[in-house]
Order: structure tokens, then sequence, then C-alpha cells
């Protein structure tokens, strides 16, 4: 037992200072509900009260990153203006992918619906904010932010990923998006997709490792696309447990089938190229 203390007591003491992880939820949960009303406990009647929220909210912002230089480059009360200059954008992001989210699920009531109870919303409203705080270069909070957003949904979605506008995760659970992938505008992707890399040394972590998607592409669930260099070309439709290491073209259609040959009483499994294109 004394052992054990003495490791422990070690490990605290060798512990760098970094915000508590609590904290971090709490700054991404008041934002959230200063954006969306649907989100928040009560709502802000006055403008100037609005006003007030952002200032405290990029206070606390100030103070997060000045009490840890180390996970940036610049200073914290700098980079957190930045961020707030730069929110209007994430705010009008957000909202559109609201509106891919309610065009692209028959389900779906209404907006309000949506923001209350879509874990797709939490996701991505999560990599949104904690993209543009990669952006400004900061470490290790755009990733707790994601984290938390992973651990309420089972969507994990690095916040180095670049994905366009209008993007619609459906039912969403066991989606993963990596750090270097690319998505275009108009995508829609369902549950158990992965988009991820192919193994690769430690060394190559800054190169390019996880796929692009172009735009108005569909991605059905279960689908693993891997690879820094496979392109999905735009408007294509990729089918449920797919797995593809290679680029395939514009307007194609790529779907699992198995085939019964009753001669031989044999069952092949196959993947179907289709292209609209051609």
């Amino acid at each position: 037992m004394d052992s054990l203390i003495k490791k422990i007591h070690q490990a605290h003491q060798n512990a760098p200072d970094f915000p508590p992880p609590k904290t971090i939820q709490q700054f991404f949960e008041d934002l959230l509900g200063l954006l969306f009303p649907e989100f928040s406990v009560q709502n802000i009647r006055e403008e100037e009260d609005v006003k007030s929220t952002m200032q405290t909210l990029q206070a606390q912002l100030a103070k997060i990153l000045s009490r840890n230089p180390h996970l940036h480059a610049g200073d914290g009360e700098e980079v957190a203006q930045a961020f707030f200059e730069g929110l209007e954008t994430v705010f009008d992001w957000i909202n559109q992918d609201v509106d891919a989210m309610y065009r692209g699920d028959p389900a779906a009531k209404s907006r309000s619906e949506i923001l209350r109870s879509y874990p797709g919303f939490f996701a991505v409203s999560a990599y949104r904010i904690a993209h543009l705080l990669h952006e400004l270069g900061i470490a290790l909070v755009p990733r707790m932010i994601t984290e938390y957003a992973h651990s309420r949904t089972g969507i994990d979605i690095h916040p180095g990923a670049r994905i366009g506008q209008y993007f619609c995760i459906d039912h969403g659970t066991g989606v993963v998006i990596g750090e270097t992938t690319v998505i275009g505008d108009h995508v829609k992707i369902y549950q158990g997709v992965t988009l991820g890399a192919l193994s690769v040394d430690k060394a190559d972590a800054d190169v390019k490792r996880h796929p692009t998607i172009e735009d108005h592409v569909v991605i059905y669930s279960g689908a693993t696309i891997l690879g820094g260099k496979t392109v999905i070309g735009s408007h294509s439709v990729i089918g449920g447990n797919v797995w593809l290491t290679k680029s395939v073209l514009p307007g194609s259609k790529v779907y699992y089938q198995t085939q019964m040959h009753h001669e031989a009483g044999t069952v092949t499994d196959l993947y179907v190229f289709k292209n609209d294109l051609e």
C-alpha cells in the first residue's frame, strides 16, 4: 500500500497544469446555450443580456487560455477575442447543418426537435466550435470538447477534420471521422461510418491519412473508407458495409452484394461499382 501511495503522489506532482474537463464541458454547454435557446436553461430576453453573456464567456475562455499558456502560442485574451469574432460563421454553419438534418430525415418534425434531441446536432456543433479553436492554434481544449460530445453521442469527430457546409449525420452512433479527413458540402452520413486511416507510423502523423469526401455524397451505415489518398467523387453513393481503400469517380454507386451460385451451392460476396456519369 505504501508503494502505491508513493506512485500516486509522484503522479500528482508530475501532472501537467491543464484545465479540468468539467471546466471545458461547462464552457461548451454555456456557449451552446447562448447560441441556441433550445439548449439553454433560460431564454435571454434582452439584446443587452446577449452581449453581456457573450462577454462573460469570452472572459472565461481568456482566463482558461491565460492560465494555460502552454496550450497556445499567442496572448490568451487576444486568442479568446479572435474566437468570438469567428463565432458568427460557426453559428451560421451550424444552422445550415440543422437545415440539412431536417431536410434529410423524414422523421424530423421540426428544427426544434433536432436541436433538442438529435445526437448529430450536438456532435456537429461541438466539432464546429472545437474546429475554430483548433484553427486558432489551441491545443487539447478542442479535443476535450469533441471527446465530451463523443461520450454523449457515440459520434467521434476529430477537431482537425475539415467539414463543409450543410453536413448531415443521421442517427450517428459509431461514426468516426479522423483528423485529416476532408468533407465537402451537402454530405450525408449514417451510423457506423468510419472515415479513417490505413496503418501508418507515428512519424507520419502530420501527413494526410484520412479520406476526402467530395460534395453531395451519401454514405450509408457501416461503410468504412480509409486512406489519405482515397477520394470519393462528388454525387456518389456508398452503400452499407462497403470497405473502400481506393478512390471512386464522381457519380459512382458502390454497394455490397451477395450472389448465390446455385449449381455449385456457394455464396460469393462482392462489391458492385456503377457510374451514372459514364
